[in-house]
Parts: structure tokens; sequence; C-alpha cells
């Protein structure tokens, strides 16, 4: 089909042990999803309905690749989470039919302009540039469900220069990933090739230029990131 301009090309993210990618269609984020970290953003963490909001997909960062310090932020945060990759979707699925969806797992952080972020809340206004600008979901290879089954617990945590930021587990987490699943499903009709950050572990804070960051999930993957 010929276009009036260039398509755009397609957002692909490696799979651990093949030569395939993975072909990512859209990036769903899961807010205030631990509840020591939903405390320490000042919110009460009892088990209300998830909220979610949306990156785009060419906000991912392919490992390997360097993060970009945003401009118009004077205070970028790390949240790392687990992030979950779907190989079909659909609508209202059953929960016990969530993970039948799940093609397999990751590691991922969701870089966050806080300061923008603060005043968007304020204001009563979105959080998308807080959230969803370039370059602001770095993410690991993906590592196939086949391969390592779905994790419901196991550490989580993240580093900036060798020091110990977050740390979690993610048994900890509020909702669980087929919840998460069959909840967001109702929603938006789910694809294959959509991509779910889980929420973050509380120690959230900020990274400034020349810093290392690592951050794992247990049994999952891990990924290092250099500010610049």
């Amino acid at each position: 089909m010929e276009t009036v301009i260039p398509p755009s090309p397609p957002v692909l993210l490696p799979v651990a042990g093949s030569r395939a990618s993975f072909p990512v269609r859209r990036v769903y984020c899961v807010g205030r999803n631990y509840a020591a970290h939903a405390r320490e953003m000042g919110h009460d963490p009892d088990r209300e309905p998830p909220f979610f909001f949306q990156k785009n997909a060419d906000d991912l960062l392919p490992p390997g690749k360097d993060f970009p310090y945003p401009p118009r932020s004077s205070d970028v945060h790390h949240e790392v989470e687990l992030v979950v990759a779907l190989r079909s979707g659909g609508t209202d699925i059953p929960l016990e039919a969530a993970l039948d969806h799940v093609y397999g797992y990751g590691v991922g952080i969701d870089f966050t302009r806080r300061d923008l972020q603060a005043e968007a809340k304020k204001a009563g206004k979105p959080w998308t540039a807080a959230k969803a600008f370039a370059h602001s979901a770095p993410i690991s290879a993906l590592v196939p469900a086949t391969t390592i089954g779905h994790p419901v617990n196991g550490g989580i945590w993240l580093k900036v220069n060798g020091e110990m930021r977050q740390g979690g587990d993610l048994a900890q987490m509020i909702w669980s990933v087929p919840e998460i699943v069959a909840e967001l499903s109702r929603l938006f009709t789910l694809a294959p090739g959509d991509v779910i950050m889980t929420g973050t572990p509380s120690g959230v804070g900020p990274v400034a230029r020349g810093d290392l960051v690592t951050c794992g999930v247990d049994g999952v993957a891990v990924l290092t990131v250099q500010v610049v």
C-alpha cells in the first residue's frame, strides 16, 4: 500500500536466546501497584481497582543503549518494574485464562520527570509529559514464559552506582499479573505485542548524568543503563 509519508519502523525488543525479536504494539503501565510505594507517594494503598496510563511504543529503550537525561526537567526518578509481554489478547479476558496470553517477561525502568508530574497533579492535568517522553522506558531482553514460567515471587531491585535504592518482592504486588491482564482487558482490547509495566516498589529517587543504573528481577533478567 502506498503511503503519503514513509511509515515508522516497528519497535522491536530482543528475545533472550533467540535471533527473533518481539514487535511492540502498545505500552500500558500500572500505577501504585506496591503498597509501600503508594505510601511514599502519599496515597492510601487499599486494594482499589488499578489505574493505568500509557507510554508510546517508541519510548522504549532497548538494552545496551544509554538513557539521555530529558529536557525540561531537573528531577528525573527511577522506577524499576516487572515487564509483561503479550502473545495474544482480547476483551474481557477471564482471570483463569489471563496467563495464557503472556509471551514472556523482562525488567524495565519507568523513568519519570517527577517535577513535571508534581505540577500536573497539582493542576489536575494528565501525566503525559512526565511519563511518555523519548527513551523513558529502558527494557531488558524478554525471556519467554516457556523458559522461566510465570514468576509470582522473587526479588525486584535497583541500584544506582552500586548503591541499593529499590528493593522488594513480586509477591508484594497489590494486583498480580493475571489480575492486571484481566482488568486491563475490560478497559482496552488487548492484542499481540502489547507490553505491560506492572508497577514499582518503594525507594524511587533521582538520577543524574553520569549515573550507572543496574536493576533486575531475580530469575528473570538484569538491565544496566548509563545516564548521559
